[in-house]
């Protein structure tokens, strides 16, 4: 028998190795507040992303409103995409609802007091 053959003939004797199946684990997410279908939450992206969303929101559902929250620093990207949308995208939104407010979030490792940070809720409504 030549090496080739030899290698190929103890491939073949060789028996399948065993594949360990991990089980996956369930884990429930932790109960959060439910969130409305049209509701965007505006972060650290560009505006036009969430003039995307809010669009998209208000086409897809034939939703006759949305709203944008945010806090902190994103509050001004929330004010922008408000104003880019009812400007720029569609001339009859309108601004039906602006509450503002302040959460307490907790202290950051290293901080011993908690923290108060400014919210922003807008609601936009299609006539």
């Amino acid at each position: 028998m030549t090496e080739k053959e030899k290698t190929t003939e103890e491939k073949k004797e060789k028996k399948p190795v065993e594949e360990t199946v991990k089980e996956e684990k369930t884990t429930e997410a932790p109960q959060t507040q439910r969130v409305a279908q049209n509701t965007v939450f505006i972060g650290g992206k560009p505006p036009m992303n969430y003039v995307l969303a809010v669009i998209t929101s208000l086409s897809a559902s034939n939703a006759k409103k949305v709203t944008l929250k945010a806090r902190g620093r994103a509050i001004t990207t929330a004010v922008d995409t408000a104003e880019i949308t009812r400007r720029r995208f569609i001339k009859d939104l309108k601004v039906s609802n602006i509450s503002i407010g302040t959460e307490e979030m907790p202290a950051r490792e290293g901080e011993n007091r908690t923290r108060m940070v400014s919210t922003i809720e807008i609601t936009l409504t299609k006539d």
